[in-house]
């Protein structure tokens, strides 16, 4: 008679499966490849390490397309078959501007690592009247005052608290674009090219006080709410930044009245001093978004 094989021991945890992203200079590098890091910072640092260069010379990455393109920047999310563009960089370059309106036309992001940088430029504003000030550019100093390290809401208020009529000095840094390099190329060296791939249902979000972690896309509800709470943190703070954002509708997601909102907005995001009205504008762009999206 065959003896009953002896009970199989308790399964040990199923390992995570390993997360290896394709990465790219955006003015032209071989692919590299890169993988365990849990947030931008670290990285920054994984991409250095692939190319060579020192993690402060990325200014900031876009997703499947080496083009400096403010819709494909890298936010707090990573589609797992997402291939990474990180832009270094460039050219230093000083302009003289004068204020002679309130609003000098800047939208400004940061990268995640101590980087301010120009994410939009309004059409016949100050800036956009200066032809060398360009979408993308990092803001390194103002008035020779460095502002690396600073975030961008506090960048966009020391802007705005410049006083008017009286000239100020912007020092930026341009990302590195494939035509510096044409005259280092060789005919066999590798050319940019936006990747063609197709972002599955899962995405690897990135966050600053703790480990990345794998979750499904946001559904329709949460992309459309973020994308008003992003445009509401633009008209009030001249900031666009889709993590925040997306962090202030998780937050609506866990209570039910503006109070309890804006009390949890105090305990999660307490530094940027969120004024009330602001606070109630979101809590009820983030409703609208929910009616519209059933």
């Amino acid at each position: 008679m065959k003896s009953a094989e002896p009970p199989a021991p308790p399964g040990a945890p199923r390992a995570r499966p390993r997360l290896v992203f394709r990465t790219q200079l955006a003015h032209g590098s071989p692919t590299g490849k890169i993988e365990g890091f849990t947030n931008v910072r670290e990285l920054y640092a994984k991409i250095a390490e692939a190319f060579g260069i020192a993690p402060t010379e990325i200014l900031f990455c876009t997703l499947n397309s080496h083009k400096v393109d403010m819709q494909k920047l890298l936010g707090g999310q990573i589609g797992l078959e997402d291939f990474i563009f990180a832009h270094v960089r460039g050219e230093t370059k000083e302009v003289e501007v004068t204020k002679t309106e309130d609003a000098l036309g800047l939208t400004i992001t940061n990268n995640g690592a101590g980087y301010a940088f120009i994410k939009r430029i309004k059409e016949g504003s100050i800036i956009n009247r200066i032809e060398t000030v360009c979408v993308g550019d990092s803001i390194e100093a103002i008035n020779d005052h460095s502002i690396v390290g600073c975030r961008h809401y506090e960048v966009a208020k020391m802007l705005r608290e410049l006083p008017k009529a009286q000239p100020f000095t912007l020092r930026l840094v341009q990302p590195k674009r494939a035509f510096d390099m044409i005259g280092q190329r060789s005919r066999g060296s590798k050319h940019p090219v936006d990747a063609k791939v197709t972002s599955g249902r899962e995405t690897l979000r990135l966050r600053a006080g703790s480990a990345a972690t794998v979750e499904e896309v946001p559904s329709e509800f949460e992309e459309e709410a973020a994308r008003r709470v992003d445009d509401l943190l633009e008209s009030y703070m001249g900031i666009r930044d889709p993590e925040l954002a997306s962090t202030m509708v998780e937050t609506s997601k866990k209570t039910a009245s503006v109070q309890e909102f804006a009390s949890c907005l105090d305990s999660v995001l307490g530094e940027f001093a969120f004024p009330d009205e602001f606070v109630v504008e979101v809590w009820a762009a983030i409703g609208e978004a929910r009616e519209a999206c059933g």
